[in-house]
């Protein structure tokens, strides 16, 4: 057996049939996700969806899940619907996930997407992930409208069914607690989609610009393999793009498309698995990142703290303010965002449009990191969360984590201090 201090989790997206958001929900599914944990995300929403549900199927002989939010006059590429079943097929297998009357195709903006999702009860680190994705998908559409991006208008993507795709494959992946996502390579086909602005080559407009710094090719195939909300998806979690790493594989996903193409099965595998035994310290502990830096001697400071608050909901490892003196005397800050390589343009675009930013300096780093999980202890208070860092299988630091203390306080009518101390205290026993 592998020793766990040498092992790291690993999810690869083998997106060689394409990806959108159904797919994705789809392959978390059968990876072994619990139907139960979309169904508490998408009932978290402060909106009434569609009917929900799995269903299972099979794509050229390949079976797996199928995610169908019913209720919505859905069209593929091809112009016909994307959910009509062929004549003569059996009625699938399916497991109810979300009954509810059915609801209108609404394009909502961003600002209403932002809205719906901060006043959820969805767990934070699904909330921060589903806003980072649509402030991607609002980048790119901004950028082709020529509006700003809290004002674009979504059409497709601020439609029920797009909305259910992203939470629930957010809910999905955090779920899983993987320590690193890779995406092989893509394929998008090269005829025509028919899309809010009409009928569009291929790649969709809004689909090119949320691929931006992602290699993909195009097949002489008629229709659309990447859709705007599976681009976002693999641009949000994916941390490289190539073949699948070396892993030992643990459960693979298949998640079914609408269509039963001739060429391929459309469908989306992704593989569960964890680094082998022969990952050595530099792979496992030093990775490359980009450090983002600018100086602002014009923001105010609570445009300081938005400006940060929206950093980390993009997906930035870490982010900070330095109070300096400028030139001419003048105070002002130092911007600072650590950030994986993938993130890079879209924080740099966001420094510049969130801050007064006239540029931003890139640097490439090297950082050295412990190996990372979480526990829980037992506390009089319940069980809270402590973060880990290891080296080498040595533990070195221990750390419970403030959010699991915070929610412990209030559930026991205790200051947090106490919770804390009692974490801490749990530690050394």
């Amino acid at each position: 057996m592998i020793p766990a201090y040498h092992s790291m989790k690993i999810l690869h997206l083998d997106a060689f049939a394409g990806i959108s958001g159904d797919m994705t929900v789809a392959a978390l599914r059968d990876l072994g996700v619990k139907e139960e944990v979309f169904q508490q995300a998408l009932t978290s929403l402060p909106i009434q969806l569609p009917a929900c549900r799995f269903e299972r199927g099979d794509r050229n002989g390949i079976t797996g899940w199928r995610f169908r939010v019913t209720g919505h006059d859905e069209v593929d590429g091809s112009g016909t619907s994307k959910y009509r079943r062929p004549q003569g097929q059996k009625q699938p297998q399916h497991s109810p996930l979300l009954e509810s009357p059915t609801a209108h195709v609404h394009g909502r903006n961003h600002a209403e997407i932002i809205a719906l999702l901060e006043q959820s009860s969805l767990d934070p680190e699904v909330k921060r992930r589903a806003l980072a994705v649509f402030l991607r998908i609002a980048i790119a559409e901004g950028g082709i409208h020529g509006v700003p991006p809290e004002t674009v208008g979504f059409h497709e993507v601020g439609a029920e069914d797009s909305i259910a795709d992203i939470v629930a494959a957010c809910a999905g992946f955090v779920a899983l607690g993987v320590e690193r996502i890779s995406c092989g390579p893509l394929i998008e086909g090269s005829g025509h989609v028919q899309c809010a602005h009409g009928a569009f080559p291929l790649p969709a407009p809004a689909t090119l610009a949320l691929l931006k710094g992602i290699p993909f090719r195009q097949v002489e195939e008629p229709w659309e393999h990447i859709t705007p909300t599976g681009a976002a998806l693999l641009a949000e979690f994916s941390t490289s793009f190539g073949p699948m790493p070396e892993m030992v594989v643990e459960s693979i996903g298949y998640g079914l498309g609408s269509r039963k193409t001739p060429n391929r099965p459309n469908v989306l595998r992704l593989i569960l698995g964890t680094s082998g035994s022969s990952t050595n310290f530099k792979d496992s502990n030093d990775e490359e990142v980009i450090e983002l830096r600018s100086n602002l001697d014009d923001l105010t400071p609570e445009h300081a703290a938005s400006a940060l608050e929206a950093m980390i909901a993009a997906g930035a490892l870490d982010a900070t303010l330095t109070p300096t003196v400028m030139k001419k005397g003048r105070s002002g800050w130092i911007l600072e965002v650590l950030c994986e390589p993938a993130q890079a343009d879209l924080l740099s675009e966001l420094i510049l449009r969130r801050t007064t930013a006239f540029g931003v300096r890139r640097h490439s780093l090297q950082r050295l990191k412990l190996e990372r999980h979480h526990r829980l202890v037992e506390t009089p208070y319940g069980p809270i969360s402590v973060k880990v860092g290891s080296l080498n299988g040595e533990i070195l630091q221990q750390s419970p984590e403030f959010s699991s203390c915070a929610e412990a306080s209030v559930k026991h009518g205790v200051s947090v201090h106490l919770v804390h101390a009692a974490a801490q205290s749990a530690l050394i026993r």
